[in-house]
């Protein structure tokens, strides 16, 4: 699901052109390489291991409803 995140704020920067819009494309591009990063893919991977094991998994994962939450995507 990281990688659907990646992929939906990629396309949104690609849409950001204006002069004024650089400084949000820099911020979103800084969480674009957090998501990659492999501390935040084990922080991720622990979150899901006791989210798991505590019964509290949801159909949407935490980088996907991020990037939802910043482009204003509908809920699945």
């Amino acid at each position: 699901d990281t990688d659907r995140a990646l992929v939906l704020l990629e396309e949104y920067c690609k849409k950001l052109r204006k002069p004024e819009e650089q400084q949000l494309k820099k911020a979103i591009r800084k969480v674009m390489g957090i998501f990659k990063s492999s501390l935040f893919q084990a922080l991720l991977g622990s979150f899901k291991k006791n989210a798991t094991r505590h019964g509290t998994t949801s159909n949407t994962s935490l980088p996907v409803a991020l990037a939802c939450d910043v482009l204003g995507c509908p809920k699945a």
